[in-house]
């Protein structure tokens, strides 16, 4: 149905933004701490807080300091949190042995994070490339980045942090049939309350360099991820990929990166309805904070209009860096 608006003068359209009284009654979107995940970055040690030369403002965390992270993120309302190991090049192979090794750096995590900070929900990343002496999401064979045996070997990942205590899952590697082999999985093995959070509209982007620099993937990745991330120009495709991973199993769904896609956003938001969320990835998170930092624009005012463009695009929540500082303001008043 077309709005109706009579003529000016009767219609001043500028009267709703006349003062702040008037702007918060009539504002269509809104933002709380409920729609935040934050992303935690592992490593080995105690007592570690290791700066990310590429994410100023971000860290490295030891497991005692995730689990302070964690406690922080509790207080401030935000009710999820994800993790992504920085692996021991030591322990990486082509095989990606590591990823479903329940001692490994991100099960630990869970296990320690749950037991201190019980009430927050903890993400995972399913994905390979962490584990992978290639760099690569899936298992590479001749060359090629192969699927069915990257989906047997994300099974075993995933059973191994629902094992951990996972609440959710979110398998980000795009390969083909993973979400329906991971949900089979996970009811055999009794972990019917676990929770998928596919990455199902995932693109081959430039914004995850900062990200790869984080999980020490960028000197090992050989080549690129174009054979099974999204082309950035395509977009009915990504419907295709959300109605399947949701015809095979998953809870909610995610497009990633997010402000160069919010149009697909809104697309996946209307035609299923289903619970919507973006990642605000590391390049965007690089792009504003660098740019702050330079006095180039206004820092607080820049991340808030990012998250809010989220939400008016149908989303549900977000992954952001920035999730703490804006929890912070929100809890503040």
């Amino acid at each position: 149905m077309a709005p109706i608006v009579p003529p000016f003068p009767a219609a001043r359209l500028r009267r709703q933004r006349s003062s702040a009284g008037l702007r918060a009654l009539t504002r269509e979107t809104a933002l709380t701490a409920d729609d935040l995940i934050w992303p935690l970055f592992l490593r080995d040690g105690a007592g570690v807080s290791e700066p990310v030369p590429s994410m100023p403002g971000v860290n490295r965390l030891s497991l005692d300091r995730a689990v302070e992270a964690a406690a922080r993120a509790a207080e401030l309302g935000i009710p999820a949190i994800c993790l992504f190991p920085y692996t021991d090049p030591a322990k990486k192979t082509a095989a990606c042995e590591e990823a479903w090794n329940p001692e490994n750096l991100t099960n630990r995590a869970i296990r320690a994070i749950k037991a201190e900070v019980p009430g927050i929900a903890v993400m995972t990343d399913v994905a390979l490339d962490p584990y992978n002496l290639h760099g690569h999401d899936g298992i590479v064979a001749g060359g090629e980045i192969v699927n069915d045996e990257t989906v047997a070997a994300l099974v075993r990942m995933a059973l191994a942090q629902a094992e951990a205590g996972a609440d959710i899952l979110g398998p980000s590697d795009m390969m083909d049939g993973r979400i329906g082999a991971i949900r089979s999985a996970l009811e055999a093995a009794g972990h019917r309350n676990v929770a998928i959070l596919s990455y199902a509209a995932k693109y081959a982007s430039a914004f995850y360099g900062p990200f790869r620099d984080a999980v020490g993937a960028t000197g090992a990745l050989k080549g690129d991820k174009k054979t099974y991330q999204m082309d950035p120009a395509n977009s009915d495709e990504a419907l295709r990929c959300v109605a399947r991973d949701l015809a095979e199993g998953a809870d909610m769904v995610m497009v990633k990166p997010g402000m160069p896609y919010l149009d697909i956003c809104r697309r996946v938001k209307d035609a299923f309805g289903a619970p919507t969320f973006a990642y605000q990835v590391s390049g965007e998170y690089a792009m504003i904070r660098g740019a702050a930092e330079r006095g180039w624009i206004d820092g607080e005012t820049a991340i808030w209009e990012s998250l809010i463009a989220f939400k008016r695009a149908g989303c549900d929540g977000v992954l952001t860096y920035f999730a703490p500082e804006v929890a912070r303001r929100l809890k503040a008043g």
